[in-house]
């Protein structure tokens, strides 16, 4: 066997073999689309050699005109498959070139089929032996086919494009697969384009070896895709290390760990994750599943918060309840991140979760426990105002009984005119639906409620508190001064909360003044904007004032300033406000007295209050 059929043998023995690992390759993950462009790469420079290998073995004009015709072919598919790879390894690159390369060198091998014999040839004259590597090969000579020039251009289109790629990714920073891919596509394109160049204008009397130039191309991408796969798999050891130590780590901290393959829709779980959601270990479980086991009251919130985390690519965060397969039920935490594949698109989800059940059911043990408390604290001050409602009670009954009594007296006189009856009757009415508004408010400020918000309107809520207490304030000689802002904004409350909050404070600024002499007994109450979004209350009396240095001591637990208190007033007023996402202060004013304080933030919709509001004003309330 010659020396000739030995290389090109052996060059395209080469490129098949490279070709057939990286279609398995492909097969396995048809994700990995630059394994199947280096595949067509290679098998098209083993066409290359085979048709090289026939043009130098060629005895007639007929025989090497074919061979060199049939070359364009994988020339063609060289070409294509080079334009993709660097596109798709490289990331970059101006996309009107490479269509442009493609483009030309499609039609270069339209061309080459239609012109007779090929496109490099209008006629090939004779076949010349002549020695090359120790024996004979064949080279063609006859009159040139100018339209060659088409197909050279393709590959100066290659040429351009690879050298923007090369340039654009190297600025990025991918600098070694720049410098030795874009180089060894640039370098040996332009010397296979120089030699074919040289051989078919006759300068050099050596046979076409173009497949030599693309086979030193293809052993530089195969050997960048070798150092791809040997830093992945060493990157998959590393991993793997990371992974157990990770799931050590958080198996120690009681964490469950978990990844979700979005285009698979596969969930893989830690023991302990699966264990949480009430899944046997080593189970294959998907997305849907998972949203399955979480409580129908939580699972709509939480399948849409983890999707949008997926689309806006931000971390999701949330606490939602598990029913698991024999009913029980328990709280869980979870946090995951999005990661994207090499093109951007969401690929994974990494996160960890961890049960709550304890944390949760002692918030709620908590919780019951303040509104208890909050309910005896409403009791006891109810208590202290039971005189004064019974007065103010008192009024409107007194009077619905003079009324009614006086249109007796008017219908056994026989004065039964009917405008000064209907004037008594109206009245009765009017001093009912007093009473009655005086009981509801009773009712509502003593009764267990849950913590239902709705939009409220201070203003109106201030103003019923101030309508409860005016009989005490008249007892005590306290006049009651209301500093009401009429454009003041809803908030989102529990109208019943944040009355006993009013109440506790104005109760406590008249009983700090119990001393003081009765012209002096003033209270301030104001509301105001002092920013956009928010909304304050404020209490001011005129008594002896807080403890100097540390005013914010009275919201201490157990401590308080009367002989009679329990020192919780203050400790529940503040756990509401901040409950209400506000914020509440004390602080001793000028003049003397103190001044209680806190902060609310208004609905989104900016002014928007609650209908039925009363109009607000300045001036004495009582």
């Amino acid at each position: 066997m010659s020396w000739v059929t030995i290389i090109w043998s052996m060059a395209a023995s080469a490129s098949l073999t490279l070709a057939a690992m990286h279609l398995l390759v492909w097969c396995r993950k048809r994700a990995a689309w630059v394994n199947l462009l280096f595949a067509l790469t290679a098998i098209a420079t083993a066409g290359v050699a085979a048709c090289e290998l026939w043009m130098m073995h060629s005895e007639t004009p007929r025989e090497f005109g074919t061979a060199l015709r049939w070359l364009h072919v994988p020339g063609w598919l060289v070409v294509v498959s080079l334009v993709g790879f660097v596109w798709v390894y490289l990331r970059s690159g101006r996309l009107w070139l490479a269509w442009a390369a493609c483009v030309l060198r499609t039609l270069s091998l339209i061309l080459d089929f239609l012109f007779t014999p090929n496109l490099n040839y209008r006629e090939i004259t004779t076949v010349r032996h002549i020695r090359y590597l120790g024996e004979s090969v064949s080279v063609g000579e006859g009159v040139l086919n100018p339209w060659m020039l088409i197909s050279q251009a393709g590959l100066a289109l290659l040429v351009v494009f690879t050298v923007d790629a090369t340039i654009t990714a190297w600025r990025r920073g991918s600098r070694r697969p720049a410098l030795w891919l874009g180089g060894a596509i640039v370098f040996f394109t332009l010397a296979s384009t120089v030699q074919i160049v040289l051989v078919i204008w006759e300068v050099a009397r050596t046979p076409l070896t173009p497949s030599l130039f693309f086979l030193g191309i293809v052993a530089v991408m195969g050997y960048e895709l070798s150092r791809d796969v040997l830093r992945a798999a060493q990157l998959s050891a590393d991993l793997r290390e990371s992974e157990e130590r990770m799931t050590l780590a958080a198996e120690a901290a009681g964490f469950g760990v978990w990844m979700w393959s979005i285009p698979g829709n596969h969930i893989w779980g830690s023991e302990r994750w699966l264990r949480l959601f009430g899944f046997v270990p080593g189970a294959a479980v998907t997305f849907e599943e998972v949203i399955q086991r979480i409580h129908p009251d939580d699972r709509e919130l939480v399948e849409r918060e983890v999707r949008y985390a997926v689309e806006q690519r931000v971390v999701y965060a949330g606490e939602f309840r598990v029913i698991l397969p024999d009913g029980t039920q328990r709280w869980i935490a979870a946090r995951g991140r999005m990661g994207p594949d090499t093109l951007g698109n969401p690929a994974r989800m990494l996160g960890a979760a961890i049960d709550i059940t304890d944390r949760k059911q002692s918030e709620l043990r908590i919780e019951a426990q303040r509104n208890e408390l909050a309910h005896l604290s409403r009791a006891t001050l109810l208590g202290e105002l039971g005189g004064s409602l019974a007065h103010e009670l008192n009024q409107p009954l007194t009077a619905m009984v003079n009324n009614a009594a006086a249109g007796r007296r008017f219908i056994a006189k026989g004065h039964t005119d009917p405008q000064k009856l209907d004037a008594l009757l109206e009245a009765v009415v009017v001093d009912g639906r007093r009473a009655g508004d005086i009981l509801r408010g009773i009712r509502d400020m003593i009764r267990k409620d849950e913590d239902v918000r709705k939009p409220l309107d201070l203003n109106a809520a201030l103003a019923e508190i101030l309508r409860l207490v005016r009989p005490d304030a008249l007892g005590r000689h306290c006049t009651l001064v209301r500093e009401f802002d009429s454009g003041l904004g809803a908030v989102n409350a529990n109208r019943v909360q944040l009355q006993q909050v009013f109440l506790n404070l104005i109760m406590n600024a008249m009983e700090a003044m119990d001393l003081k002499p009765a012209e002096t007994r003033r209270i301030i109450v104001r509301t105001e904007r002092p920013a956009e979004g928010e909304v304050r209350v404020s209490v001011r009396d005129f008594g002896d004032g807080l403890p100097p240095g540390e005013p914010e001591k009275v919201f201490a637990p157990f401590f308080s300033m009367k002989r009679s208190g329990m020192g919780l007033g203050l400790t529940i007023a503040r756990s509401i406000v901040e409950a209400h996402g506000g914020r509440i202060t004390a602080a001793n004013a000028e003049g003397g007295g103190a001044c209680f304080s806190f902060s609310l933030p208004t609905l989104p919709e900016d002014g928007a209050t609650v209908p039925d509001s009363p109009r607000s004003g300045g001036g004495p309330a009582a």
